[in-house]
């Protein structure tokens, strides 16, 4: 990342925001104006065996240590106001009442819960089954359950505090009433005292202590502020935050998060809410169509030689749902889904094309299932994640949507979480985390589509939704729906 380290920016007050991931802990520092003067990182290992995945807490621990030493090397301390943290969703442990860890922490992808998450209803990526599965397993100890996230800051400020309602909700925690389902737990087997406070993002949780500050670089008295999962980072980092906006991610996957004045109902669960600081929602959802699927299908290909060839092939002859893995869950839920690709392709371009296009067909579904559900979908769209790197793949997003993208210029989750450490401690460009992501977020330019590409890919768009609903995975409603929203 770009390290910004003089300039009129001098005096500027800085936030350090600090991610989470699954491979490796990223720190990033910025100005309130949006200039980065310096980033760090350090990788992260876990233990993969079956559909076992978990992490040592203490790897966390020391993981944030190097990044944050890295990312302040050269900032002046004074500067530093606030930090806040994101974590991978769903991730979980329990700890001590004191908050020292007692178990692994069980990544979002653990799979050893499924029946747990069965018995809850909810899906085995969240974290409430990984609770029960932990807690039934409990040697009598007093013990709090944990998101990934509430170790560091319980590190950082010297005992436990309270968890943020971002991390809480795959977790049980009821956004809307703002506290645990105590009856619902209970029919689980799951104690209310197991589970943390929960506090609204951008809450104030304490302060750095000498001891950390020794440890990290950070110096000591710096607020915490209470931070969000990684997806809700991301958004931030994206500056998609006035109602109707919504943040595209297109890596390995596919999530779409955007934000509403009220939560946006889907009884399927395709779609679920997050609650912002500020207090609108934030739906979103997860497709199982990427980035991912083209590595697989293309090994060791060159995405510029192949985008190159695919710029003469729009529309395709061929016709795709590259999913990455069996089973689709957005924009239509259907778990023995499997990728397919019709009438084979021409030649490789063609090919490639196909994927390219079918990945931004699904786009265009999730859009339009969002519309369905009575979502505000027609405010500024931002592409960010891997493949909003790829100049050609931008445009073609563009033209099949029909809408233009903003492209910024950093997106990392840490960045994001610098946004809401500067809002939380009350000192950012406005009243709202909007105000103050739009002075920190940098766009590096708009994507306009071409009107008469649009229309090229609307057939093809509808021998997909066609194609979708004949196989029974798309409800036929959601397709007339999207149907009707294609240029007449």
């Amino acid at each position: 990342m770009r390290s910004d380290k003089s300039g009129d920016w001098d005096d500027d007050t800085a936030w350090l925001g600090i991610d989470l991931g699954t491979q490796s802990v990223r720190a990033v520092v910025a100005t309130t104006r949006g200039h980065v003067l310096g980033s760090g990182s350090a990788p992260l290992t876990g233990r993969r065996t079956g559909v076992r995945h978990e992490q040592d807490p203490a790897d966390w621990w020391s993981a944030v240590r190097a990044a944050t030493r890295g990312a302040l090397t050269g900032v002046q301390a004074r500067r530093l106001r606030a930090l806040a943290v994101c974590s991978t969703s769903g991730t979980v442990l329990l700890t001590h009442a004191y908050g020292d860890p007692l178990t692994p922490g069980l990544m979002y992808d653990d799979g050893r819960a499924a029946p747990e998450a069965d018995e809850a209803g909810v899906p085995p990526s969240w974290g409430l089954p990984k609770a029960l599965w932990l807690a039934r397993r409990r040697n009598g100890t007093t013990v709090r359950l944990s998101h990934q996230a509430d170790t560091v800051t319980a590190r950082l400020t010297g005992g436990p505090v309270a968890t943020d309602s971002s991390h809480a909700l795959k977790t049980g925690y009821d956004l809307e009433r703002d506290t645990w389902p105590e009856e619902a737990l209970a029919q689980l087997g799951l104690p209310v005292a197991l589970f943390p406070e929960v506090v609204r993002p951008g809450t104030c949780l304490g302060k750095v202590t000498e001891a950390a500050s020794a440890e990290t670089g950070i110096p000591a008295g710096t607020l915490v502020i209470a931070g969000m999962t990684d997806g809700c980072a991301a958004q931030i980092a994206s500056g998609a935050l006035r109602p109707g906006s919504w943040n595209s991610v297109l890596g390995t996957t596919l999530v779409l998060k955007g934000v509403s004045t009220v939560p946006v109902r889907d009884s399927t669960g395709i779609v679920y809410n997050h609650r912002s600081p500020d207090g609108n929602w934030l739906p979103g959802g997860a497709s199982s169509v990427g980035a991912g699927a083209l590595t697989a299908a293309f090994p060791g290909a060159d995405p510029a030689r192949l985008d190159r060839l695919a710029a003469h092939h729009e529309p395709s002859v061929a016709l795709a749902y590259p999913l990455t893995s069996r089973g689709e869950r957005f924009p239509f839920r259907a778990p023995d889904a499997t990728a397919f690709l019709l009438n084979g392709g021409t030649s490789e371009g063609d090919r490639w094309a196909a994927m390219l296009q079918g990945i931004g067909y699904a786009e265009r579904l999730c859009l339009d299932y969002l519309h369905y559900l009575g979502a505000p979908v027609e405010g500024p769209l931002t592409f960010t994640g891997g493949a909003a790197r790829s100049a050609y793949w931008n445009r073609l997003r563009a033209d099949i949507l029909g809408r233009p993208a903003r492209i910024p210029e950093q997106t990392e989750p840490a960045l994001g979480m610098a946004i809401l450490a500067a809002h939380g401690a009350g000192e950012g460009a406005g009243p709202s985390l909007a105000d103050t992501a739009e002075a920190m977020v940098r766009i590096r330019e708009t994507v306009h589509p071409r009107p008469d590409r649009t229309a090229a890919f609307a057939a093809p768009y509808a021998r997909l939704i066609t194609e979708l609903t004949h196989r029974g995975w798309l409800p036929p409603p959601v397709a007339t729906h999207a149907l009707t929203r294609l240029p007449q």
